[in-house]
This record gives C-alpha cells, sequence and structure tokens, in this order.
C-alpha cells in the first residue's frame, strides 16, 4: 500500500485552487493529472526584477523594474497601430507600447498624472527608450508583492504563465516532508539539500545557474529519480534470478557442426558470446542476457548457436521477431542450417489460419517443432510449447517487459522455466542499457565478420536528385539493387506516405521505361502483409530492381545483392536509424554506398550528425553521439521502446550520477535485502514516489 504521507501527491490537480474544469485538462496535457506531476514540471528560466535604473542608466536588452511618471496616454487613429504610454522619471524618459491594447483598462491601471512601476525588456527604438508589453505593471506597494525573481514554466496553449505559476505554488504547498532515504555521508560530500529543499529550490531559482542540471537542487532530484530506477531494476533482477532454472547442457553435436557450414569462421566476440550464453544456460539459474551486435556483427548465428543448445539437451527454443517481414527472413536465413543439422523448424505468424494452423499447433504441443520462429503470435493462449527451454527475442526495444515475461511463461513450471536471451541490432549507449536493461547481463559483438567492408556514406543537396536518379541508373545496370527511404514522420502520416507514392510514381517514370515494368516496387507501414511481403520477394528475387520504401526496413531485411541505399530527408533522421538504414547494403560481399540527400540549410545538430556518420561505422561510438547531440527520450524513440522517461534525470548531463545509483542500490539490497531498515523504510517510500510500485511487490513476495 501506498503510504499516507503521499496521499496528497498523487491528488488530481483538479483539487488545486484555480485548477477548474477549463483549465485541467491543459494542465494534464502539459504536465500530467496529478499533484505530484506538478512538483516535477520544472522552470525552464527566470524573469529576475532586481535590476532597478533609473530610465537614462537602462540598459537595451535587459528587464528592468523602473517607477515613473505617467504622462500621457496617446490611443492610435488607426487600429493596426501600438496604443503609447508616454512616461518620466528625473533622468529621462519612456514610452510603453501595446498592441491592441484596450483602452479603457490601460487608463485605469496606469492612470496620466500618477507615479507608476512598470517591469519588462527595455528596447531603443529610434533612440528613445521603449519598453513594449511590460509584463508587471501596479503601484509601489502592488509591485512589493511580487517575487523579486520569478520561475518561468514551459507551457501549452491557453494556460497563461501567471496562473500556472499560481497552481503550482498550490501543488508545492501541499509537499509533505518525507524521510531522508540518500546516504548521510553521500549527501553530505555532494552538499545536497533535503528532498523537500531540493524540490522548493528548483522551483524558486535565484540565479540562471539555478536552472542548469548541475545545480544541486537539481543534482540531487535527479539523483532520487535514477537511484528508484536503479533500485527497481535491481529488485527485478534479484526475483528473476530467485526463479529457479534448469541446468541445461548440450553434446556439441550439432552446434560444432554448424561451424563448420558457416561460410567463414566465427568471429572472437561471437565465440565469447557463446561461451557466456553457454554458462547461463548450464546454470540452475534462469538466463536473462542481452546481446547487443551492430549492424551485420553475427547476433542471429550466436541465437542459432543457443537454440542449437537447447535442442541438444532435448527441449525447444523459440525466436520471436517484431514484424513479420523479419521473422520470415529468420526464418529463411536459418532454414537451410537447421535441414542440415536434422533439428525441426517451422515459422508461425499472424497470418497462420485454419487447419495449417491447428496442425502446426498439434506438431508443436507433440515434440515434433524444434525450433519455432514467430511474431507476438507466439504469445496467444493456444500456442503451447511441448518443453520450451529458451526464448530468444529479436529488437527487444519493440517490445515492453511485460511481452518479455509473457514469452517466458510459456515454459514448464515444474522443469524449472525459460531463459531468455534478448537481441538488439540498436546499440546501446552505457547509460541508456542502465536504465533500460538494468536486469540483464550483457554480451556485445563488437566485431564484423570478414567479407564486409564498411559502406561509403556521402551527402547530397536535394537539389542534385537529377545526379542522385543517374547513380541508382548505373547500379541497376550493373545488376545491382537500390533502396530508396523515404521519412515517415507520425505526426504528418498522411502526407509523408503521399510523398513516399509521389517518389515511387516518380521513379517508375524515370526508370521503368530503361529496365521494365514492375522494376520499382513500394512497401510503406500501412501496407497489409501479403503486400509488404509481395513487395520484398520481388526485391529480394530481383523481378524488382529498386525499393522504395519508407523505414519498415530498417532493421533486418537481408537483400545481399542490394549495394546503395538512398536516404531523403536525411536530416530528419536521427543517427542510430541512419547507421541502421546504411547496415542494409554491402551484405553480399560487393562494397556499398549511401547517398545522405538532405534539404539545407542544415542546423548545427544535423551538421554534426551527418559528419559523424561520414566518419565512422563503429555503432557504439554512432549511438553515444546520438544520445548527446539529441538526448535520451529520442534516441530509441521512448515512446515505443519501453524505456523508463524520466522527468528530473537528464541522461546526458547526470550519466555520473546513475552509475553512483547503481553502486548504491547494489550496496542498499546487500546490506537489507528487504528494505527493513530505517533506511530501508524510506526507500520504499522513494519507490512509491516515483511509481515503481511492482518492485515493492517482489519485495513483499520475496
Amino acid at each position: 500500500m501506498r503510504p499516507e504521507s503521499l496521499f496528497p501527491a498523487f491528488a488530481p490537480t483538479t483539487s488545486l485552487k484555480g485548477c477548474g474544469p477549463r483549465l485541467a485538462p491543459l494542465v494534464e496535457k502539459l504536465a500530467g493529472g496529478r499533484v505530484l506531476d506538478l512538483w516535477w514540471h520544472l522552470p525552464s528560466a527566470l524573469i529576475d526584477r532586481r535590476y532597478r535604473p533609473r530610465i537614462a542608466e537602462a540598459e537595451p536588452g535587459r528587464i528592468a523594474t523602473i517607477e515613473i511618471t505617467v504622462d500621457r496616454h496617446q490611443p492610435p487613429r488607426n487600429p493596426r497601430l501600438p496604443y503609447k504610454i508616454l512616461g518620466h522619471d528625473g533622468s529621462g524618459r519612456i514610452t510603453l507600447v501595446f498592441f491592441n491594447g484596450r483602452e479603457e483598462f490601460l487608463k485605469r491601471s496606469l492612470p496620466e498624472g500618477e507615479v507608476r512601476i512598470v517591469s519588462g525588456q527595455i528596447e531603443l527604438f529610434d533612440g528613445q527608450v521603449q519598453m513594449t508589453h511590460p509584463d508587471r505593471t501596479g503601484t509601489a506597494e502592488e509591485i512589493a508583492q511580487l517575487a523579486s525573481v520569478e520561475p518561468v514554466y514551459p507551457l501549452t496553449a491557453g494556460l497563461a504563465p501567471r496562473t500556472l505559476a499560481k497552481i503550482i505554488d498550490g501543488a508545492l504547498a501541499r509537499l509533505p516532508d518525507l524521510p531522508e532515504w540518500l546516504d548521510p555521508a553521500w549527501q553530505k560530500k555532494q552538499r545536497w539539500p533535503g528532498w523537500r529543499e531540493a524540490l522548493l529550490a528548483a522551483h524558486r531559482p535565484e540565479t540562471p545557474s539555478d536552472l542548469e542540471p548541475d545545480c544541486p537542487a537539481r543534482q540531487r532530484l535527479a539523483y532520487d529519480e535514477l537511484l528508484s530506477n536503479q533500485l527497481a531494476l535491481l529488485l527485478v533482477r534479484r526475483r528473476l534470478k530467485r526463479l529457479s532454472g534448469r541446468p541445461l547442457q548440450g553434446d556439441g553435436r550439432l552446434r560444432d557442426r554448424l561451424e563448420t557450414l558457416l561460410p567463414w569462421p566465427l568471429t572472437n566476440a561471437q565465440r565469447q558470446a557463446n561461451a557466456e550464453i553457454a554458462g547461463d544456460m548450464a546454470s540452475d539459474r534462469r538466463m536473462l542476457r542481452l546481446l547487443q551486435g551492430d549492424v551485420g556483427s553475427g547476433k542471429t548465428m550466436v541465437a542459432l548457436n543457443a537454440m542449437l543448445l537447447a535442442v541438444e539437451a532435448g527441449a525447444q527454443a523459440a525466436l520471436m521477431a517484431p514484424t513479420e517481414i523479419l521473422a520470415r527472413q529468420h526464418a529463411e536465413t536459418l532454414a537451410p542450417y537447421c535441414e542440415k543439422l536434422g533439428a525441426r523448424l517451422a515459422l508461425l505468424t499472424g497470418r497462420d489460419k485454419g487447419k495449417a494452423r491447428t496442425a502446426l499447433l498439434e506438431r508443436l504441443a507433440g515434440g515434433e517443432i524444434d525450433i519455432l520462429i514467430g511474431t507476438h503470435a507466439l504469445f496467444q493462449d493456444d500456442v503451447v510449447f511441448h518443453d520450451l527451454a529458451l526464448a530468444v527475442i529479436d529488437e527487444q526495444h519493440r517490445f515492453g517487459v511485460g511481452q518479455r515475461l509473457g514469452l517466458a511463461a510459456k515454459g514448464q513450471r515444474d522443469k524449472g522455466g525459460v531463459d531468455v536471451l534478448v537481441m538488439t541490432a540498436t546499440p546501446i549507449p552505457r547509460t541508456l542499457a542502465l536504465t533500460a536493461y538494468g536486469d540483464m547481463d550483457v554480451s556485445k559483438l563488437t566485431e564484423k565478420p570478414p567479407g564486409r567492408t564498411p559502406v561509403d556514406t556521402r551527402t547530397v543537396a536535394a537539389d542534385r536528385f537529377l545526379d542522385v536518379v543517374a547513380a541508382v541508373k548505373r547500379k541497376i545496370a550493373a545488376g545491382e539493387r537500390v533502396y530508396w527511404v523515404c521519412p515517415l514522420v507520425e505526426e504528418s502520416e498522411q502526407s509523408d506516405l503521399a510523398a513516399a507514392a509521389e517518389r515511387h510514381s516518380s521513379l517508375r517514370m524515370a526508370l521503368e521505361p530503361e529496365f521494365g515494368e514492375g522494376s520499382v516496387a513500394l512497401v510503406h507501414g500501412k501496407m497489409s502483409s501479403a503486400e509488404k511481403d509481395a513487395a520484398m520477394a520481388a526485391f529480394a528475387s530481383g523481378a524488382a530492381r529498386l525499393l522504395v520504401a519508407t523505414t519498415v526496413i530498417e532493421v533486418g531485411v537481408d537483400v545481399p545483392e542490394a549495394t546503395l541505399i538512398v536516404i531523403e530527408h536525411a536530416e530528419r533522421f536521427g543517427l542510430a536509424q541512419l547507421h541502421q538504414l546504411r547496415g542494409r547494403v554491402g551484405r553480399g560481399g560487393r562494397p556499398g554506398a549511401c547517398l545522405l540527400v538532405y534539404s539545407g540549410p542544415l542546423g548545427e545538430t544535423a551538421k554534426a550528425r551527418l559528419k559523424i556518420l561520414r566518419e565512422t561505422d563503429d555503432g557504439f561510438r554512432i549511438a553515444e553521439e546520438d544520445l548527446r547531440l539529441r538526448g535520451a527520450g529520442e534516441v530509441l524513440g521512448t515512446r515505443q521502446s519501453g524505456l523508463p522517461e524520466f522527468r528530473l534525470a537528464d541522461l546526458v548531463a547526470h550519466a555520473d550520477l546513475l552509475a553512483a545509483a547503481r553502486d548504491d542500490a547494489r550496496l542498499i539490497l546487500e546490506r537489507d535485502p528487504k528494505l527493513a531498515s530505517e533506511r530501508g523504510q524510506a526507500l520504499r517510500v522513494l519507490l512509491y514516489l516515483f511509481e515503481r510500485d511492482s518492485a515493492i511487490q517482489y519485495l513483499q513476495s520475496g
């Protein structure tokens, strides 16, 4: 149960004064619908009203608070012109400028002949001092009531700054006193305030440096959030590790023969990963391992090796891919090896219906299928394994943790459950790996198998379109195949699909007279699975020579004859995504090329991204740079990645705090595994505060 001290935190924002039915939806859209969401909504700037010069000394560009005598009002003759108010002090004159100013209101708040205080940005216009739309005006008594430094919060349309600030003040008035969960020596060394003081300080910045991620208050809050994340992950991991596994040991008969069938020897990194996985599978604890490998580093063969170990031990294995295209491709890649080795492989997707599906499921339940490959169709209740011992999950970041555990639950409890191997071709920066996959052991494939040459990457301005088409024609005439990628941006999916369809028709006009009808195919996310498969099959067989696609080809599609990829609007893509796309070419021994077509002028970040891509093909370095340039939420597309979203921590600025939180969490659970001590009880409050309730259930269930 959530502790009573946190009840105010989870109350709806409608319980706050001033946040009625009209404003509540706007506040919820901006920050969230609970009081604590407003605690986490920190200011992004500040207005400092402590600068109080005389008019003659006021510096242009600064916010100034000035006492003036109002001389006269000048309403405009033409409503399109501004309303002006002239004023003075002993040192000079000032003009206040109001666009769409309401005369009645202005005469009431700034009456002629009276002394008033005005606060706003100083400008010089034709050598005259002016202030456009002062953001505060009033008598000396009224201005004295204002904070001399005001926080400025991120806003949404329809919500006025003052209104939001008042609502947030109401939320802060409900801050409880919570027990201290930080280690006292560590807190003292960092010179961090208590939790409540830190949150109040973050909302009441005094200087611009108080807005920086490295100021003590913000560091403290970020650390709290990271510590709750790491503690929760370790609790999940500890529970999984405590679930007994089944020791699986193969005799090597299939794996040794597999190595003789491969076109080239395994890399050292593949051998190391195979050994780590075999060690995990042989232990009496369940395996939960992440296999990270760059594009083309040979993950699929490591996965096959693990699945064959399960088969050698007399059990079954399953491989789950995020899309039907990928599942089919895995099946096509692995089938020839399995056939030669005598391992029985089958494919199950959402398209399998009726008698064929029933027959396949009967063979699976009867133990006549050794390795089953499929999409999330594998989760369905009627999919029953005879004896599932290993689940391999490809492109984990497309699936949530729940789905990961769902497939693992398909094993037989009495035999000790299912080992899980998770693969990703998206190299994940270390900090992200810690926050998302901290519950896993990690194996990395950092070498490329022989025969892979770096892809020649070049940038081309969009106005050289005809040159790009000419390059495509040369490749096709030489018997090679080409990808043409159009961006798909969620917000304008319709117009982007139209752009992909339009590009497809313009390239057909340019190429089909020379290379024949059907030589240009189109694939995008809105097509049915059958249409996508037909387009991919035409491209793989060579019936189509050019494939126009949205990013559905990003991961795993393998056509060895493809040697050129053209990426339109390359500036719209993230670095890691461009690297993934580039990895689709040069897979068949012939050198690959990548043309990044951009629409200028490019911003600094876009320039930096394209420069890094030209310089390196090391996916891990690219991922780190991507994180630095774009921030965590963007790198894996947090929305669909199952990655935690942080409200207070910035994984780039606070990377060192993440490592410290990791060590702290380890030490806490070593010393106090049930969080029963005084600090342990405070840490339980922390877990509830950051909504890691499920981790507390693991504590209670042991």
